[in-house]
């Protein structure tokens, strides 16, 4: 009798399954077995339309609750976060909607005085490239890039989509914008080096969708201190596990959510926690752009 439904899946075709046991060992600057790095999504959302995070039920649009809610965040609580990174002199890789140019200019260019890089990601989170053809996404991709250059001085090499969403041709378009590595694929805790249509090196640099505040508190419901001790414990255990693979560990936070003062005090003894990690030379404390770097150096 045939098999009929035991056959190979559909497959990507970006990389090769490869267990973390069978790596080629190295080690991150400094000696360093686990490089640590803060994504900190600065977003803007269109009003009355679109696409946006909730913490109250969803009305038709103008959505003024949670519209407002998420404005917090670029009003009050993403200066919070940047005087908690300021004070514990983390740096910062801050994912970067393009319309914040024209929303609010100086915020972007607190983080570029800050010396953080910058990452597309993409114009306004109230869109998904996923559902646009080749040649709007394409020129969404260039779009953003170009713009960030114009207004900060320096081209973003890494991406990160709105809503982690995707066409299958977005590696490929992202590598031919000039992109060298993405943010959107949570499949490891190693960068890998993904497949392009033009043979182009593109990196996936890991991003969490657990250690993430969205998926954490706003569709878990989980309390501000529960995902600090998060932090606190991937931390702990993946320094543990880096002895034997060299590991990295992103932090995703968005300020309308840990920038509001009662969770921000829980994020600041965790952030403190991963400082103290960095002071003892037990961690390579950087950004995705740095750690994609490293990667190419050492091939």
């Amino acid at each position: 009798m045939t098999a009929r439904y035991l056959g190979p899946l559909p497959v990507h075709g970006r990389f090769d399954y490869l267990p973390i046991t069978r790596r080629t060992d190295h080690a991150w600057p400094n000696g360093a077995r686990l490089a640590v790095y803060l994504g900190f999504n600065l977003e803007h959302f269109a009003f009355g339309e679109g696409m946006g995070a909730a913490i109250g039920p969803t009305v038709p649009h103008p959505d003024v609750l949670n519209y407002s809610w998420r404005e917090y965040g670029n009003r009050v609580g993403a200066w919070r976060c940047l005087e908690l990174f300021d004070s514990l002199a983390l740096p910062s890789s801050t994912l970067l909607n393009t319309a914040l140019y024209d929303h609010c200019p100086e915020l972007v260019a607190a983080s570029v005085a800050r010396g953080d890089e910058l990452v597309g990601h993409g114009h306004s989170n109230s869109e998904r490239q996923g559902d646009m053809d080749e040649a709007d996404e394409g020129a969404l991709l260039a779009d953003c890039r170009a713009r960030i250059e114009a207004e900060s001085g320096t081209a973003p090499t890494g991406w990160l989509s709105p809503w982690i969403s995707e066409s299958h041709l977005t590696p490929d378009l992202l590598a031919e914008a000039g992109y060298r590595y993405t943010l959107n694929w949570a499949h490891d805790d190693q960068p890998m080096r993904m497949r392009t249509r033009s043979g182009a090196t593109l990196w996936s640099v890991p991003y969490p969708q657990e250690l993430n505040d969205i998926p954490m508190i706003i569709a878990r419901q989980m309390d501000a201190k529960d995902f600090a001790r998060m932090i606190v414990d991937n931390a702990d255990e993946m320094l543990a596990q880096s002895r034997s693979q060299p590991l990295v560990m992103g932090v995703a936070l968005h300020p309308y959510i840990v920038g509001q003062p009662y969770r921000l005090r829980h994020l600041r003894e965790a952030l403190a926690h991963l400082a103290r990690m960095r002071d003892r030379g037990e961690v390579w404390f950087t950004t995705p752009g740095a750690i994609c770097n490293h990667m190419d150096a050492i091939g």
